[in-house]
């Protein structure tokens, strides 16, 4: 069984829309894209090369459309992101001419996916699909990279449909710059009690 790990760059207030640039998604009216660009540096660099080590990724169809327009021709800034499989989660597109990469119709397949044997898959953007995935407890680990401002609008990691789920603290730090770079594990039901009893 393969791991489903959603890498996710979000706002103090949960948006994750548009981290890497002003035209990377305008969806909804959204005027803030680019909002990491000020905080990059060699720290935020470290945490984004372990997040980038090859394997294969798993992503929805808006972000594949975004990546496939761009990593094709950087590949020196992602090696090997051409030569892992895409895992596309899209009803209407069916193919691409990006090598590797293979489309999925809905949950049932990624429930097969992650039921077979390969390695881990990593989730980038995808907002709608890693909503899909917490709403049906497929996501093992959520790698989050917190940056210091609001946002108000815009993309939320946390929308409707997740549920109710626990995570353990598997690694942290704080660059600088002041980004809180955290590695949560999925951690069984939601404990409950009363404080001071």
């Amino acid at each position: 069984m393969r791991k489903i790990i959603a890498i996710t760059m979000i706002t103090l207030d949960g948006v994750m829309q548009a981290p890497g640039g002003p035209r990377e998604d305008t969806s909804g009216g959204f005027k803030h894209g680019g909002w990491t660009a000020p905080y990059s540096d060699k720290d935020f660099g470290k945490a984004l090369e372990k997040q980038m080590k090859p394997t294969d990724l798993l992503l929805g169809r808006r972000t594949f459309e975004i990546f496939a327009g761009y990593w094709p021709g950087h590949e020196n800034d992602w090696p090997g992101i051409n030569d892992v499989t895409k895992y596309v989660v899209s009803r209407n597109r069916k193919r691409s001419a990006w090598k590797n990469s293979v489309f999925l119709k809905g949950l049932a397949d990624i429930k097969r996916l992650k039921n077979s044997k390969g390695s881990n898959l990593h989730v980038w953007g995808s907002g709608k699909l890693i909503q899909t995935l917490l709403e049906n407890d497929l996501v093992d680990e959520l790698w989050l990279i917190t940056f210091p401002l609001t946002l108000g609008q815009g993309k939320k990691l946390f929308a409707e449909g997740t549920i109710p789920a626990a995570f353990a603290l598997r690694e942290s730090s704080v660059t600088p710059s002041g980004l809180i770079v955290a590695n949560y594990k999925r951690a069984g039901k939601v404990k409950t009690g009363t404080v001071g009893a």
